[in-house]
């Protein structure tokens, strides 16, 4: 029996810095380390070679816990019997784990910008999301109404797998009509029968429910009110996954693109310029505990390049000076750390105060989103039912809609896998005819309340049905009395359902 094994060199350094940055001892980050591993790696861990790092005494790593850690190995293994050379030796499982758990905690490290107390949270938050978060909101079923002529009740049954191909919900209508009752209803629902770990973010674009304090209640809801009583957004754009050379430099040329495509005004040179000034920016912050500029840091940077060039402001320098005179994101210097995880928040951000910038602060956010969700494994299915981790809700839908917004289209495409799902509230079925991007193929659910004006084409390809029905259902739709809905039947042989929607009010008094 082995009492002590050597691990790599880089795990070592790994172990020894973070020993250093978490004060924790060098045994309990190697234990973090192999937990760390094993949940992520399990089998297909890479074998480790290298036994020219740390020594590690086995009655300092094991401890009393020895049978504990033999069961979670063999459950993961799916072995009934460990031996000694396989538990706890220079080959042994043990070994195999804590060298690439060190590597993986290295990492999170840098991706919370080398800040300890954010890695601490964050490995927090990694064992609720990979374990009570992920056993509960399997399935989802959701009371919407009921049919208007047999009153027969209708379950959304959000998602399951075997009956629908995602969960991207869209609900139409015009303003009055219900619809932002039957979203909030639907929301909260949600978020009680997951035992609120599926989250939501939600922007206001109307601020008509920021002051909605039951719904803010019920559903544990955090909200931003963005320009009110100088209250920003915990959030920094600028946090990346890591901060190599090739990985800022993508980061910059995407942020310009973000903001040409809200800003028509921003041309080829401005574009260039904002690339160059955010690559200064993370340059400045380098060393820095946080290596991640601000809205500030950029600003500065520009107007030196403006005043070096004898440059007058002009569409950029107006942006970047909003963005940072408003304070509408994190900065250096807050008193509150940046949100590190966006995607296991439950937040409202309320922008309807703000007299620009909306869009650009929503493209931010659900770029910041697409990144983190990017990293995220496969959410879990379970007897048919997939896990929903997080929804983006996008209220007044239509004014972003039309804007290329390539992580907007990335999430609906990729989400599903990872559990992410996007709710869009609009004013008609036509805002989702868009050239670059078919939004109507890839909406699983789709509710029509009143509005006038819809195209045949855009009912035909929200709901699914024939052109005849199409054209029958346009004037049926301009005709609907508020809390009426027409959407797609529940069963194959029904084109179409037309029911009253359940409020949020009336479920939650």
């Amino acid at each position: 029996m082995s009492d002590r094994l050597y691990t790599s060199n880089d795990a070592d350094e790994v172990l020894s810095a973070l020993r250093f940055e978490t004060k924790l001892e060098k045994a309990t980050l190697a234990r973090i380390a192999f937990a760390l591993s094993l949940a992520k790696e399990g089998p297909a861990v890479a074998p480790s070679a290298s036994f020219t790092g740390g020594e590690m005494k086995r009655p300092t790593f094991v401890g009393e816990d020895e049978v504990f850690m033999r069961a979670f190995i063999s459950y993961a293994y799916k072995k009934p019997a460990i031996n000694e050379d396989e538990f706890f030796s220079n080959r042994s499982i043990v070994k195999n784990h804590i060298d690439s758990g060190a590597e993986l905690l290295g990492r999170m490290f840098q991706e919370c910008g080398r800040d300890a107390d954010s890695l601490l949270a964050r490995l927090v938050n990694e064992v609720e999301f990979g374990g009570r978060r992920e056993t509960a909101g399997h399935g989802l079923n959701i009371f919407i109404g009921r049919t208007l002529l047999q009153r027969n009740e209708l379950i959304m049954e959000i998602n399951n797998t075997t009956k629908h191909a995602n969960s991207h919900l869209a609900i139409m209508g015009k303003p009055g009509t219900g619809k932002t009752q039957f979203i909030l209803k639907i929301l909260t629902d949600i978020r009680m029968q997951s035992n609120f770990q599926t989250n939501f973010v939600y922007f206001d674009y109307k601020g008509d429910v920021v002051d909605n304090e039951r719904f803010l209640d019920v559903a544990k809801v955090q909200p931003f009110r963005l320009l009110q009583g100088g209250q920003s957004l915990p959030v920094n754009p600028f946090i990346l996954p890591a901060y190599d050379e090739q990985t800022v430099n993508v980061s910059a040329r995407e942020k310009a693109e973000s903001f040409a495509s809200i800003n028509s005004k921003l041309g080829v040179v401005q574009k260039g310029t904002l690339t160059e000034a955010i690559r200064a920016a993370y340059a400045q912050r380098a060393d820095s505990a946080a290596p991640y500029p601000d809205f500030h840091d950029v600003y500065q940077i520009v107007i030196s390049m403006y005043e070096e060039d004898n440059k007058k402001d002009d569409s950029l320098i107006e942006v970047l000076r909003d963005l940072a005179d408003f304070d509408l994101f994190w900065r250096h210097g807050s008193d509150v750390s940046p949100i590190d995880r966006l995607s296991s928040r439950t937040i409202l951000i309320d922008v309807h105060a703000m007299p620009v910038l909306k869009e650009l602060v929503t493209y931010l956010v659900i770029e910041r989103l697409y990144k983190e969700m990017a990293l995220l494994p496969d959410s879990p299915v379970k007897e048919g039912h997939r896990t929903i981790r997080t929804i983006l809700v996008i209220d007044e839908a239509h004014n972003y809609l039309s804007q290329k917004n390539m992580f907007l289209q990335r999430i609906i495409r990729e989400g599903r896998s990872k559990g992410i799902v996007v709710f869009f509230a609009s004013q008609s079925p036509n805002d989702y005819q868009q050239k670059f991007f078919n939004f109507q193929e890839l909406l699983e659910f789709a509710y029509i309340f009143q509005c006038e004006g819809v195209a045949t084409g855009s009912v035909q390809d929200i709901l699914g049905c024939s052109s005849k029905t199409a054209k029958d259902l346009q004037t049926e739709i301009a005709r609907l009395e508020p809390w009426q809905v027409i959407a797609r039947g529940p069963e194959k042989t029904e084109e179409f359902v037309k029911f009253t929607a359940e409020a949020f009010y009336k479920s939650y008094l």
